[in-house]
């Protein structure tokens, strides 16, 4: 049994700054407040729905399963089961994948899928504490650069520092220079700044009220790492992250806290159910590629895909690279011959601009996606990443 598998509602929070608005909001009241607005969109009645996959790549006790989770805390039926992935960055685009599987096959009529990550809530752990300490320091991890540092086995694949390092990488082999980077990464943010000006986000933002210390609400409405003002000469001024590499904080991603989620329906079901559908997933792939060049991961997943579909990338209307680094998506682009400027690319901005909540990315580059393309007419649009510890995934999607 294969039915295809329809989106429906794709929502997403603003983006926040690492340490900005969402700070102080639980994980669950960010992502319960997504989920709660998806139904209000959708109309559907809750208790259709048959389970709920969420991807979180920073996971804690403090809400573990988090899919579950989210689907009490945003008062779901108590039926409604849920669970939770994890792909790093690609964990957003896993959960819409996943679900569409769990309908394709005919396990699920309606599923749940999104994606949250708070990286301002991540927390210092320690490993040597669970029978005491006799003596000495105890020693405490941050999660978020351990889980980069811990990528990959460095038995088999020796030390990578981090996931700059594997930008550089990219550099060197595709012959990147410094500049080429700040204009790409100045073009991002413009490209943001204009999609909020010209009211493009409007339809695919939620916006969620945070409490203050006065213990009133404050509403956020807009994404918050972008800079209108960013320009090449400005960007120039920074200072590498690794000597004499390319790399700069001003050319990288940004680290977030946002959620984003969507319905995925059987499209036998579409019209019972009274649902809409803004497009439909056709075809995905995940591939892996060597940790110390992880960002070339797009490359072989997204021929992979494309292959899958028996579709080429000249015919994506629409292309979206996450911009984990600007030299990362320049080598991506160099392999394909398109080139770093090519006008289907990154239209609303990526990662360097609108942020990087590395679970929710997947989901959000979704749906700004698939708004863009119902703006455009357009027909298909490509969708990838690449994964730290060596991965690369990708998805298409058709306009309904």
């Amino acid at each position: 049994m294969s039915r295809r598998a329809a989106i429906v509602a794709p929502l997403r929070s603003p983006i926040g700054r690492f340490g900005g608005a969402f700070r102080d909001l639980p994980l669950e009241d960010l992502g319960a407040a997504v989920i709660r607005a998806v139904l209000a969109k959708s109309g559907i009645d809750p208790a259709v729905i048959e389970d709920v996959v969420f991807a979180q790549s920073y996971a804690n006790s403090e809400t573990p399963c988090t899919g579950r989770w989210l689907a009490l805390q945003a008062g779901l039926p108590v039926e409604v089961p849920g669970m939770q992935l994890d792909r790093r960055c690609a964990g957003g685009l896993q959960s819409i994948a996943t679900a569409a599987m769990m309908v394709q096959s005919g396990a699920c009529d309606v599923v749940l899928a999104g994606g949250i990550e708070s990286m301002s809530r991540i927390e210092y752990y320690s490993t040597d504490m669970r029978w005491g300490k006799r003596a000495g320091s105890a020693q405490f991890y941050d999660r978020l650069d351990r889980g980069r540092e811990r990528s990959q086995p460095v038995e088999r694949f020796g030390l990578i520092s981090g996931m700059v390092e594997t930008a550089e990488n990219l550099a060197r082999d595709y012959a990147i220079p410094r500049e080429a980077c700040d204009v790409f990464a100045a073009a991002s943010h413009q490209k943001a700044a204009a999609a909020w000006a010209e009211g493009r986000f409007r339809d695919e933002v939620v916006a969620i009220d945070v409490p203050t210390a006065r213990g009133e609400r404050r509403r956020i409405d807009h994404d918050e790492g972008i800079r209108a003002e960013t320009t090449g000469e400005t960007l120039a001024n920074l200072r590498p992250i690794l000597a004499g590499g390319v790399t700069t904080a001003g050319n990288a991603s940004q680290q977030n806290d946002a959620a984003a989620a969507c319905l995925i329906v059987a499209e036998d079901r579409l019209a019972d159910l009274g649902l809409t559908p803004i497009g439909f997933l056709t075809g995905w792939a995940a591939a892996g590629c060597a940790p110390s060049h992880m960002g070339i991961g797009p490359v072989p997943a997204s021929a992979r895909a494309l292959k899958k579909a028996g579709l080429r990338l000249d015919q994506m209307d629409l292309i979206e690279v996450n911009e984990a680094f600007a030299a990362q998506v320049l080598a991506v682009t160099s392999a394909w011959g398109i080139g770093g400027a090519d006008p289907r690319l990154n239209v609303n901005g990526s990662g360097i601009s609108l942020g990087h909540p590395i679970g929710a990315t997947g989901v959000r580059i979704m749906t700004t996606l698939l708004h863009e393309m119902a703006r455009r007419g357009a027909r298909y649009g490509l969708e990838t990443m690449c994964v730290g510890g060596g991965q690369g995934m990708a998805a298409i999607f058709e306009r309904a």
